[in-house]
């Protein structure tokens, strides 16, 4: 059918709501992990703009910013003005970006809701959680960067920065319980003529 809603019913209407959810709530990670890269670029140029012309107001420095890049030379450009990007993990920021674009273009994937089974949304959403853990680890180098241009007296939340990662796996996963811990579930997106029907079992509650 090439339509994405129809007359017939979802076959796991309760799992495809969970994973929807999961999927919005990454989606919101994974937006303002774009945002606040291209927040601290634009930072980095306005200082770079009245750092080589004094006399230039602020008001012309902001209107000569340069347009916003897309994600991957953002995080290009930034090494060039923080210096603590220097330092950066290039890996780990280069996974996360590949984690946002999953996130953007495939987190709700799931395929033709009306014959998606139990098996293939859990599937899904533990590739999902992977991506998601991929971006956490990023966003929270960039999230320190943010606090340190904002707060350059202030000691980092080391707290915030240890919990961060368990925090948003909680908040974005956390109403599938122990579902998504099953080590066989498949890797690769399945089809609905691969997969077999298999016995429904209780989300937790969404909360």
């Amino acid at each position: 059918m090439g339509w994405s809603l129809g007359y017939l019913k979802p076959r796991e209407p309760e799992f495809l709501d969970a994973l929807f959810m999961s999927a919005g709530r990454a989606l919101y990670l994974a937006n303002a992990f774009e945002s606040k890269c291209k927040y601290l670029l634009r930072i980095g140029n306005l200082v770079e703009a009245v750092g080589s012309d004094p006399v230039l107001g602020l008001q012309d420095a902001i209107a000569a910013l340069p347009a916003d890049k897309m994600l991957g030379p953002t995080l290009r450009a930034l090494g060039d003005h923080l210096s603590w990007a220097r330092t950066w993990d290039t890996d780990v920021l280069d996974k996360a970006r590949e984690a946002r674009n999953f996130i953007a273009h495939e987190g709700a994937d799931v395929g033709d809701i009306c014959f998606s089974d139990r098996r293939q949304i859990l599937a899904h959403a533990s590739r999902l959680r992977d991506a998601v853990t991929d971006l956490t680890r990023g966003d929270n180098i960039v999230s320190l960067w943010v606090f340190g241009t904002e707060e350059p007296h202030e000691p980092p939340p080391t707290h915030l920065i240890d919990a961060y990662p368990a925090m948003v796996d909680d908040w974005v996963f956390g109403h599938f319980g122990d579902l998504l811990n099953d080590d066989e579930l498949p890797k690769q997106r399945a089809t609905p003529e691969t997969e077999q029907d298999s016995a429904s079992s209780p989300v937790a509650d969404h909360g």
